[in-house]
């Protein structure tokens, strides 16, 4: 069973749960290049988990940039449901799209 509080983090039933999201938060953390990460993620996942999780970060993107919601949909292939939830996500969130998407515009890196 998952439990939100209204910060957005993320609860489970059980210590062995909470241990094993913590392990992978870790094992992510580890992850020195962009090869690197790849590789891992490639393991971990699905292609289909792969798809929408790419699909998320350039949704949250594209509305940081500005772009409409039929935009959006046009570019990504993205429902209107997962942009509204990114969306929702970007406004009230833990701030993990905004931080991730202003470090990669530091870098020159979300294009």
């Amino acid at each position: 069973m998952y439990i939100f509080t209204k910060y957005g983090e993320l609860f489970m039933n059980g210590a062995i749960e909470k241990e094993n999201l913590m392990l992978l938060y870790k094992a992510i953390l580890t992850l020195q290049t962009e090869e690197e990460c790849k590789n891992f993620f490639e393991d971990l996942c699905t292609f289909p988990e792969l798809k929408a999780m790419s699909q998320r970060i350039a949704v949250a993107n594209m509305l940081k940039q500005g772009y409409i919601y039929s935009d959006i949909v046009k570019e990504t292939s993205a429902s209107t449901a997962t942009i509204s939830r990114v969306n929702r996500s970007l406004t009230y969130g833990s701030d993990g799209y905004n931080t991730v998407l202003n470090r990669l515009s530091k870098s020159g890196d979300n294009n």
